[in-house]
C-alpha cells in the first residue's frame, strides 16, 4: 500500500518529532515514506537524488523532439550507471524550466517519458526509484502577483494535475509566497520587512498553495512532498558569496523560513523536502518527515559555506541540478550521479556499522565553525529552533520565537569563540539583533508598520489579508 498525502484535515506542531539532538541523523526519521516501486526513504539507507537540465537552448515547439531526445538519452545513460554503480535505490528529480510548467503539455510529457525509463529499470535489474516532479511558480509575472488566480497558476494548476496523471511519485514546488516584499528588504537589510514576508505573507500563500498539492496528489495517489524557503533563504546565502551580505544575516533570514516551509506539512505534505531546502533539518526535526539535502556534491550548481553540514540529517544526498554538458569523464549528469552514489555508499556503510553518529558529528563539526549559517544547523541548534517554533502556533509568533533562538544561538557561539565573527560582521550583527528586538509582538501592527516602505508591492488579497 503506498501511503498518500494527508487529507484535507490540518494539523498543528505542538512539539518535535524528535526528542533529543542524538536522534537528527542521516538516513533515519519517525516518519518514513515508501513508493509504489517499495523505495522506503528515511528507514536506514540514504539514496541519490540525481537532477540534470538542459544545456542554453531555446524552448520552443521547434526544439521539443531534441528536448524529448536529451531527456531520454540522458536516463538511458544514468540508469546504464546506476545499474554498474549497484545503486540499491535512485530518486530522479524532473525540476521543470519555466516554459514546461506553462505549457502543461510539456511537462507532463517528459514526466511520462522519465517515469517509464524507471519502471523499466526496476522490470530489468530491480532499481528501487521514485520521481520528483518539481513544477515552477509563474506567479512573479504579474506585479504584485495574484498568487490565487489568473492564468500564471491555472497553468500551474493543470501542470500539476497532469504530472501527478502520467508518472510522478512526489509533487514539489520552489514556491515564492512573500518575495516580492522579500527581495527587497533583503537588499537594504531590513528585519522588519524580512520577518514580514517570512512570518506573514509566505505562510499564507504555502496554506494555500499546499492545500492545493494535496488535493491533486490524493487524487492521483501520488504523494505532496515538499517546498523550499530557495528564493529566499538561498538567495541570503548566494548574496552573502558575492560580499554584498552579512553571513549572519543569511543565517537569521534561514531560521525565519522555517515557519513557511514547516507549513506544507501542516497542510498534509509527507516529504522528502525539496533538496535545495537547507531548512530541512528543522523539517525533519519537527514533522518527522524524511528530507533531501545538498552540498558539497552540488558544487555544480553554486557555491556554499555548508557542504559537508547539509548532510548530517539527509534521506537523499542530491546534485542540486547540472546541465547536460560534456566534462572529461563523460557527461555532467553523470558525473554528479557518480559522485552521489559515493557519498551515499560511506552514509551507509556508517548506518551499517552503527558509527554514524562519528561520521554526522563530522559533518558538523569541518563546518560549523567557519559559518553562521552553518551554526546554526548543528544538530543542537536545530533541536532548539525546532521547539522554539512549536512553542507557538501563530506563524508571525513563530518567526519571532525563531528569530529569538537564533540570535541567542548566535551570541552563545560568538561568546565562546566556537564561530569566529570579524569586525564587519560584528557590526552587523549588532544591527541586526537590535533592528529584531523592536519589533512589534503582533502582525497586524508589523504590517501597519511597513506598509509606506512596501505596501505597493503585494496585494492583501492575494494572502486573505485586510489592507
Amino acid at each position: 500500500m503506498v501511503p498518500t498525502s494527508r487529507n484535507a484535515q490540518t494539523r498543528t506542531y505542538r512539539k518535535p518529532a524528535l526528542a533529543t539532538a542524538d536522534l537528527l541523523m542521516f538516513g533515519r526519521c519517525p516518519e518514513p515514506v515508501r513508493t509504489r516501486s517499495g523505495l522506503t526513504l528515511g528507514a536506514g539507507e540514504v539514496y541519490p537524488e540525481i537532477n540534470f537540465t538542459l544545456p542554453p537552448m531555446p524552448i520552443t515547439s521547434e526544439t521539443w523532439p531534441k528536448i524529448r531526445e536529451i531527456y531520454s538519452q540522458l536516463m538511458d545513460a544514468l540508469l546504464g550507471r546506476a545499474h554498474d554503480l549497484a545503486l540499491p535505490g535512485l530518486v530522479v528529480e524532473f525540476e521543470q524550466l519555466p516554459p514546461m510548467t506553462a505549457t502543461p503539455g510539456w511537462g507532463a510529457e517528459l514526466t511520462e517519458l522519465l517515469a517509464t525509463k524507471l519502471r523499466q529499470a526496476q522490470e530489468s535489474f530491480g532499481l528501487k526509484s521514485a520521481l520528483r516532479v518539481t513544477i515552477v511558480d509563474l506567479r512573479e509575472e504579474q506585479k504584485p502577483p495574484p498568487r490565487r488566480k489568473g492564468e500564471p497558476w491555472d497553468h500551474m494548476r493543470a501542470s500539476l494535475e497532469q504530472c501527478a496523471a502520467r508518472g510522478a511519485d512526489f509533487l514539489s514546488i520552489e514556491s515564492t509566497g512573500g518575495k516580492e516584499v522579500h527581495d527587497l528588504a533583503l537588499t537594504r537589510g531590513d528585519i522588519p520587512g524580512i520577518i514580514f514576508a517570512l512570518g506573514v505573507l509566505a505562510p499564507r500563500d504555502m496554506s494555500w498553495l499546499w492545500d492545493q498539492f494535496v488535493e491533486v496528489g490524493n487524487a492521483h495517489n501520488v504523494l505532496a512532498g515538499g517546498d523550499t524557503a530557495c528564493g529566499f533563504a538561498n538567495t541570503a546565502m548566494q548574496l552573502v558569496g558575492q560580499k554584498m551580505l552579512p553571513d549572519t544575516l543569511a543565517a537569521v533570514v534561514r531560521a525565519l523560513s522555517s515557519v513557511r516551509s514547516l507549513v506544507a506539512y501542516e497542510r498534509g505534505a509527507v516529504g522528502p523536502s525539496k533538496d535545495c531546502a537547507y531548512e530541512g533539518p528543522v523539517m525533519k526535526a519537527i514533522a518527522g518527515v524524511p528530507i533531501s539535502m545538498e552540498g558539497r556534491s552540488a558544487t555544480c550548481a553554486h557555491l556554499s559555506p555548508i557542504g559537508n553540514i547539509a548532510g548530517a540529517a539527509c534521506d537523499l544526498w542530491s546534485n542540486e541540478s547540472v546541465a547536460d554538458v560534456r566534462l572529461l569523464s563523460g557527461p555532467a549528469p553523470i558525473a554528479s550521479l557518480e559522485s552521489l552514489a559515493y557519498d551515499c555508499r560511506l552514509f551507509n556503510v556508517a548506518l551499517q556499522r552503527g558509527t554514524e553518529k562519528t561520521l554526522r558529528d563530522l559533518h558538523v563539526e569541518s563546518d560549523a565553525p567557519h559559518s553562521a549559517q552553518a551554526a546554526l544547523m548543528t544538530p543542537v541548534a536545530t533541536l532548539k529552533l525546532a521547539a522554539a517554533i512549536t512553542s507557538e502556533t501563530d506563524p508571525y509568533r513563530r518567526a519571532l520565537a525563531a528569530g529569538r533562538t537564533a540570535f541567542a544561538l548566535l551570541d552563545e557561539a560568538r561568546a565562546s569563540e566556537a564561530l569566529r565573527m570579524d569586525g564587519r560582521e560584528a557590526r552587523w550583527y549588532d544591527k541586526l539583533r537590535t533592528a529584531f528586538d523592536a519589533l512589534p509582538e503582533d502582525a497586524a501592527t508589523l504590517q501597519a508598520q511597513i506598509q509606506p516602505k512596501y505596501g505597493a508591492l503585494y496585494s492583501p488579497e492575494a494572502y486573505d489579508l485586510s489592507a
